[in-house]
């Protein structure tokens, strides 16, 4: 897998073609980036990646670097 399918998903989620991925992106700096369109990212992460991410796992995250190593745990490779 590649960071490009995780920058997609950032993309079509937030409907936002000028994301660009980095390691500190946090909800804060992404227009529209609430707790439906969270809900939505994750569900599309483990749709796109064939993983299940758990609450408690997702809530630890606090950006991408991080759901990115959080990625990794779960047999992704991704790098920014």
């Amino acid at each position: 897998m590649s960071i490009g399918l995780l920058t997609e998903i950032f993309r079509d989620t937030f409907d936002d073609e000028t994301i660009i991925l980095r390691a500190d992106l946090e909800a804060k700096d992404v227009k529209n980036w609430n707790s439906f369109t969270h809900i939505s990212l994750m569900i599309s992460i483990e749709t796109e990646f064939n993983v299940i991410l758990q609450p408690i796992e997702v809530q630890k995250a606090s950006n991408v670097g991080d759901l990115i190593e959080l990625l990794k745990t779960k047999g992704c490779e991704l790098n920014l």
